[in-house]
């Protein structure tokens, strides 16, 4: 299994021909080093409708035909309007696949489509071929973050360090301590001048406070599980 990292907050969990997407946002992205029509995912995940999660969403879903699985609101917009094939869920559901399975969880953050779309911003914990990895979108530092792997350990967590629009590099140790992942992977960070930040500072901030490691990604590069 491999984590490939396409910039920003988007990811990409591959085994053989099975293929997750998360977020993407290729178009329009200044750091992204593949372009969207270059990806065949088997299944696309939403953590929420902000413009640089979900710029590929529909143009993928309709050429791969892969199902999108987004908040109910989100899935709604993206079923209704745009004509992919979109599974609900909203904010404690799990809906299960032949991979595994994708448990939606809190976010602290906003979340509104281009369109206008309205919903609640979500983390996903996603139980992908037993690995367990946890993207924890747009969030802000929060005490629950402690709760989501309490059940479920974590093996990789996909963080947002960049702040400005998220928590940043500071609040994001403390984060990788409630969340208590073997692995931690920095993102949604240097993509924009507002949230330029350091993340091999962030790396040796975490290994000295933690019991995790982190693994920093630039786009287009991959982690071997």
């Amino acid at each position: 299994m491999e984590i490939r990292f396409h910039g920003h907050a988007t990811f990409e969990l591959v085994d053989g021909e099975t293929s997750v997407l998360i977020d993407p946002f290729l178009t329009g992205n200044p750091k992204a080093v593949v372009a969207a029509e270059s990806l065949n995912p088997t299944t696309i995940l939403v953590t929420h409708g902000h413009g640089d999660h979900i710029a590929d969403v529909v143009p993928i879903a309709r050429r791969t035909g892969a199902p999108v699985l987004a908040i109910v609101e989100l899935a709604g917009e993206f079923g209704q309007e745009e004509g992919v094939s979109a599974l609900d869920i909203n904010i404690g559901g799990t809906v299960s696949f032949d991979w595994g399975w994708v448990k939606m969880v809190p976010a602290w953050h906003t979340s509104t489509t281009p369109k206008g779309t309205q919903s609640t911003p979500a983390g996903l914990l996603v139980n992908f071929k037993d690995t367990v990895v946890y993207h924890l979108g747009d969030t802000a530092l929060f005490s629950d973050l402690k709760l989501v792997g309490k059940r479920t350990p974590i093996d990789y967590a996909l963080m947002c360090i960049g702040g400005h629009y998220t928590m940043d590099r500071h609040d994001a140790v403390d984060a990788c301590e409630l969340v208590g992942a073997k692995t931690v992977i920095p993102c949604h960070y240097n993509t924009f001048p507002a949230i330029e930040t350091d993340a091999e500072a962030f790396k040796a901030d975490v290994e000295s406070a933690t019991g995790s490691r982190v693994v920093v990604l630039a786009p287009g590069e991959s982690h071997s599980v």
